[in-house]
């Protein structure tokens, strides 16, 4: 008998680990769920050219590809080298007009490379980094959800956000916004499905949300 069943690969957002996702729970006899986790890019590697070498983990064809935050940026990068099924961002953007004021002037005066990355070790920053969110308890909790702890790494990531050059996106793209991200703000984002009370740690937080309304949202 065929497999039949949806492959689905899973990418966190910046210097998260795919524990994010330990709380999707989608049919088994329909799904299957792959995670995958951010390595430490190469000196002068693109973001493009990162996404080809993340293509070589997907190992099933037409998969169906979901990224939170810049991770959604890195699927987005992905669909443009293999054949998918569906792309899927969660609190991300997808095109370069969605970026928040501050992430354009940053690309503009590259004061983001002021920023102090090199206390990446300090878990409250990496939280404000990451999550968007100031965090003074429970710290030990969003200590898990991040692994990704080299400078380099986190200087590259925000280089490559706030120079993301994508004006256009896939008509079949699929984006979920939450109405109260406080780093990809709403006002700023075209054409999504809304999440009401969604923050930009919702695929956590709102697991629930995701668990009811993806199934539907990959096959329809």
């Amino acid at each position: 008998m065929v497999n039949s069943k949806i492959h689905i690969y899973l990418m966190p957002g910046m210097a998260a680990s795919g524990k994010i996702f330990e709380y999707i729970r989608l049919p088994e006899d329909q799904f299957e769920l792959h995670i995958l986790e951010w390595t430490i890019p190469l000196k002068g590697q693109s973001l493009s050219q990162y996404a080809q070498e993340m293509c070589k983990l997907v190992r099933h064809q037409r998969p169906v590809l979901i990224g939170v935050s810049f991770g959604g940026l890195l699927v987005q990068e992905m669909a443009k080298i293999i054949s998918v099924l569906k792309v899927i961002i969660i609190s991300s953007i997808k095109q370069k007009s969605e970026l928040p004021k501050r992430m354009l002037f940053a690309r503009y005066t590259s004061v983001h490379k002021l920023l102090p990355t090199g206390l990446v070790n300090n878990v409250e920053l990496l939280v404000k980094y990451a999550f968007g969110e100031t965090v003074t308890k429970r710290l030990e909790l969003y200590e898990k959800y991040l692994s990704v702890r080299d400078k380099y790494y986190i200087d590259w990531c925000i280089h490559e956000m706030v120079n993301w050059q994508q004006t256009a996106y896939d008509k079949n793209l699929v984006h979920i916004h939450g109405d109260k991200d406080t780093v990809f703000p709403v006002k700023h984002i075209k054409q999504c499905i809304i999440v009401k009370n969604g923050t930009h740690t919702m695929v956590i937080h709102r697991a629930k949300w995701f668990n009811e309304h993806l199934p539907t949202i990959i096959l329809e």
